[in-house]
Parts: structure tokens; C-alpha cells; sequence
């Protein structure tokens, strides 16, 4: 494997500060986004609602959440991403007030398209500017710890919400999501800054505006789309279906369904800190980000969907929940590498909107995914029949996805062409 060595750059002060503000951001945005696959059950015996249509009310969340990715991304190459990610928390928190009293389905629908178009540029914005504290060499674990937000917000959210839920109801536990996200609003609006490298000599050199559609038509970034994809096929499915199908598919209470829908986050989390470590060393040994990166991201994925390929021919509920946390977790490692892979070949000056896009494509695997889910279930001779048809699915797409990204994952030669013809024409804009 090839290597090639990396220039270091000093991290600004209170870098680090930030990187936990934005990792705590996550941390509200996940806890927002498991809450409706939490209470499933709960919500599918008051509300009457059928495996379609709850799968259908998981959806929903992503209806506007790639069109607002994109129209934010292009936002923050001209607005501080300070305010951006204000707003964004304001909007999430007070999309959750109105599930505390009596709603209906379609209430319910509405506020989940309207928290979904909140949260959708919440990664794209986070990783933006946490890009503004770091150099690219540096880039890896910060983005690890942000992404841990999300296993961090399930870890911790869980147990307490579904206290709530199994001692109080579920609307409180919407209503306590609300709470926490202004909260978070309050601690920004005090501490959260912007970044200092922004527009410096070597970006001003080095980063000649490029088309954006030769950056969306590149094979890395192609690449990063598809294996996420796959990836996000699994999360969506975990955060909308897990907990109804530990309580519903296999016999568990809503108690004891709380602890076991932490542990695919748990593993999740260790595999995402665990990437983002070999990365960076890796990284610093002169690995190419090919190897470091695009690699590194893509193998587990394949490994992941062999694991769950397997999922219906194990016996015993213990082994199947272990079968399926492995199998899904293991998707963690591309959230860490796609986003360095991104800036290390988009001029800074349109990083926000690229990545922001790239978000946008890839999160489109969550409005398809829970509704497909829900259809084969309630198309099934039995409910676990059906989860497992389900699950096999997602097996297929994800070692799709991650062959895909081994074979198209290239940053460092993509860089290089780019950069070549920005040379090569003067106007290049």
C-alpha cells in the first residue's frame, strides 16, 4: 500500500471545546431520532396503526431531510455555521412540544417531517465546522467523536426515555427531548464560535473553485454516496424498527427492550473510535487515504452485511440480537471517513454544500428504508418472518455498498485530477 507524507498544522485554541459542544449537538439529534422507534410499540397500541403505516410514520422524518441538507450546505458557504446550527437546534426542540398532549397520526406525521427538515444538514453543518478547527491531516477523530454523538445520544437517551415511557407515557418523553435541545441552544449561544481556518494562504492558493459538477461526478464522491448509503439503510432501520422488533418480533417487554436497544450503539461507538484511531495513525505512518480511509471505511460494511446475510439461519433470540448488532454496527467506520475524504478534494470555499449533498443522497436510504421494512412485515405469513425478510435486505445493500466503495474510494488521486485541471484552466470556476 502506498504511502505519502502528511504536512502537520497547529490545532487553535479551544479546537477541542468545540468538538464536544458539536459532539453534544449530535448527541440531541439522535436521541430525537430514536424516540419514535423507542416508543414504537407503545405509539402502534394507542394509535391503531398498522407495521405499514408505522414504517410509513419512520419515513417520514426524511421527507424534507435531503432537501434541507442541500439548501443549508449552500447556506454555510456564505453564513457562519455558528447560527446555522442555533436555528437548526431551536427548530428540533420545538418540533417536539406538540407531542406531549393527545395527537393523532397525522400530527404526529407533520412533526416528524418538520424535525426531519431540521435535522437533516445537522451532520453536513457539524462536520463543516469542526473542518474550521482542524487541518485535514487532523480531521479523522474529531469527526469519530462527532459521529459518536449519535451512538452517545442513543447510549444515554435510552434508559431515560424509556423510564419515561414505561412510567409516565411516551408523549413525555417527546416533551423531554424539547427541554434538552434548548438547552443545547442556550450553551451554543454562550460558547460555540466559529472556526479560524477558513480562508488562509494555502487555501487561497491551493483551493481554486472547482464545477460542482465535476465534484458530484467524481468517483470518491460517488463512492462515499454509495457506501453510506448501504450503511444508513442499517441505521435507519435501527433507529425506527430495532425496539419493535425486540418487543413484537421476539417476545421482549418494553422494559427490557430499553437495555437491549442500547447495545447496538455500544458496539457501534466502539467500532466508530476504533476507525478513527487506525485512521489517524495510519495517517501519520504516511498511509495514503486511500488505505487510510477509504479502505478502512469499506471493508467493515462488507463484513457487516455477510454477518446479517446469516441472521435468519441462527436459533435463539440471544443470538439473533448478537447477529444483528455485530452485522449493523460494523457500518459505523464510513460515517468517519467519507466526510475527510470530502474536504480533503473540495475547495473550503464549497465544502459546506458538497458535503451537505452528499448527506442529502445518502440519508435518502432512510425515507425508503423503515417503509420497506413495514411492508414486508405486514406482508408476511408471521411478524419475525418478515423482520427477517427485512434484514436480509439490508445484508444485500450493505455488502453492495461497501464493494462499491472499495472500488471507488480514491481522495488523494481525486485531489490530484482536480487540481490539475484547475491548473490547467485559468477561468476555472
Amino acid at each position: 500500500m502506498g504511502k505519502t507524507a502528511m504536512t502537520a498544522q497547529p490545532t487553535p485554541k479551544g479546537a477541542w471545546k468545540i468538538t464536544f459542544l458539536l459532539f453534544l449537538f449530535m448527541l440531541v439529534n439522535f436521541a430525537d431520532k430514536i424516540v419514535v422507534g423507542l416508543a414504537g410499540a407503545p405509539i402502534m397500541d394507542e394509535l391503531k396503526l398498522s407495521p405499514e403505516q408505522f414504517g410509513f410514520l419512520g419515513s417520514s422524518f426524511f421527507f424534507l431531510f435531503s432537501i434541507s441538507a442541500i439548501v443549508v450546505g449552500f447556506i454555510v458557504n456564505r453564513v457562519d455555521t455558528r447560527w446555522v446550527l442555533l436555528v437548526m437546534a431551536v427548530i428540533w426542540s420545538v418540533a417536539q412540544f406538540p407531542m406531549v398532549g393527545t395527537v393523532g397520526f397525522a400530527t404526529l406525521v407533520i412533526c416528524r417531517i418538520i424535525l426531519g427538515a431540521g435535522e437533516g444538514p445537522a451532520f453536513a453543518v457539524a462536520a463543516h465546522a469542526i473542518y474550521k478547527w482542524f487541518p485535514d491531516e487532523k480531521r479523522t477523530l474529531p469527526t469519530a467523536i462527532l459521529s459518536q454523538g449519535s451512538a452517545f445520544g442513543v447510549i444515554l437517551a435510552v434508559p431515560a426515555l424509556n423510564w419515561i415511557i414505561v412510567n409516565h407515557s411516551w408523549h413525555y418523553a417527546f416533551g423531554a427531548l424539547g427541554i434538552v435541545g434548548l438547552m443545547w441552544g442556550a450553551a451554543w449561544l454562550v460558547m460555540g464560535k466559529e472556526g479560524p481556518l477558513v480562508h488562509t494562504v494555502t487555501t487561497a492558493t491551493t483551493d481554486p473553485r472547482v464545477p460542482y459538477l465535476q465534484l458530484l461526478t467524481s468517483r470518491t464522491f460517488i463512492g462515499c454516496c454509495a457506501a453510506t448509503f448501504g450503511a444508513y439503510w442499517a441505521l435507519s432501520l435501527g433507529l425506527t424498527w430495532f425496539t419493535p422488533f425486540i418487543v413484537k418480533g421476539l417476545g421482549f417487554s418494553q422494559k427490557d427492550a430499553g437495555w437491549i436497544s442500547v447495545l447496538p450503539w455500544v458496539f457501534g461507538a466502539a467500532v466508530v473510535l476504533l476507525t478513527g484511531w487506525i485512521s489517524q495513525v495510519m495517517l501519520t505512518r504516511g498511509y495514503t487515504t486511500r488505505g487510510a480511509r477509504g479502505i478502512l471505511g469499506s471493508v467493515p460494511l462488507i463484513v457487516g452485511g455477510l454477518i446479517l446475510a446469516v441472521l435468519p439461519y441462527v436459533n435463539g433470540a440471544g443470538w439473533q440480537i448478537a447477529f444483528l448488532v455485530v452485522g449493523s454496527g460494523l457500518c459505523g467506520s464510513i460515517y468517519v471517513v467519507c466526510p475527510p475524504m470530502l474536504g480533503e478534494f473540495t475547495p473550503v470555499q464549497q465544502r459546506g454544500a458538497v458535503i451537505a449533498i452528499y448527506g442529502a443522497i445518502y440519508t435518502l436510504a432512510g425515507m425508503i428504508a423503515p417503509s420497506v421494512m413495514g411492508v414486508v412485515i405486514q406482508n408476511a405469513a408471521a411478524p419475525l418472518e418478515g423482520y427477517m425478510t427485512g434484514f436480509t435486505i439490508n445484508a444485500v445493500i450493505m455488502a453492495a455498498s461497501g464493494l462499491l466503495g472499495l472500488l471507488l474510494l480514491w481522495p488523494n488521486t481525486e485531489r490530484a485530477r482536480l487540481m490539475a485541471q484547475a491548473a490547467a484552466q485559468p477561468k476555472f470556476a
